[in-house]
């Protein structure tokens, strides 16, 4: 009798474990929200407690503002945004000086090629005195073909000068002037101004803005 009395009272305290054990199971939700089917899980009280204290503890972010050392990378940034300024500055002064050593320069070259140029040009005046020395001596009734090619050949030369720079002064009926004009005979006319050009024994030429040989005239009163 006291044998069965203890079995039953090892088989209560059996099943009250056993209900025990089950009241403490928890079923473990899917992300949709519903219970997934054969996935019972058994977590215990004391292991969501932690997990609560440990997300009470985790540390909450410093602003980048507050951070350590964010003052020291801002004072680096503020200096190297004076270094680019100074260096654009700089940059540009310096393209500045170059435009204008560059237009310097081209103007020096000019004024050099305008001189060479020049020499060049004085040598073939002569050459252009004894084409006029030439259409003037052939009197009108004796032109023939042979001095309309000669004509011809003047004017191209002419033209060809112009196409250059070189034109004539044409100063007579002009008043006359050191500059341009080199005064080798001067007469008393009333019929003309004062200081007035009233021929021009030899022409003269201008090349560009240079005088490439001052006219020889003749100036009345």
């Amino acid at each position: 009798m006291a044998a069965r009395g203890m079995d039953r009272m090892l088989k209560e305290l059996k099943e009250e474990k056993d209900s025990t054990s089950g009241a403490n199971e928890k079923s473990v939700k899917a992300k949709s929200g519903e219970l997934a089917e054969g996935t019972a899980a058994f977590v215990s009280e004391e292991k969501e407690v932690l997990l609560e204290e440990a997300e009470k503890e985790r540390p909450t972010p410093v602003p980048k503002k507050n951070r350590k050392g964010s003052k020291k990378l801002q004072a680096e940034l503020e200096a190297a945004k004076e270094l680019a300024e100074g260096n654009k500055e700089k940059y540009q002064r310096l393209l500045a000086e170059f435009d204008n050593a560059r237009a310097r320069s081209e103007k020096e070259n000019g004024k050099m090629f305008d001189l060479g140029a020049k020499d060049t040009l004085e040598k073939l005046l002569p050459v252009v005195d004894n084409f006029e020395r030439a259409l003037d001596s052939i009197p009108d009734d004796e032109k023939n073909a042979f001095s309309e090619g000669v004509e011809m050949i003047y004017k191209q030369l002419m033209d060809t000068l112009a196409s250059i720079g070189v034109e004539p002064m044409n100063a007579v009926g002009k008043q006359f002037d050191p500059e341009y004009h080199n005064a080798v005979i001067h007469v008393e006319d009333e019929s003309f101004g004062e200081n007035e050009v009233v021929e021009e024994m030899q022409k003269g030429y201008m090349y560009k803005d240079h005088v490439l040989r001052h006219s020889m005239v003749k100036v009345a009163n």
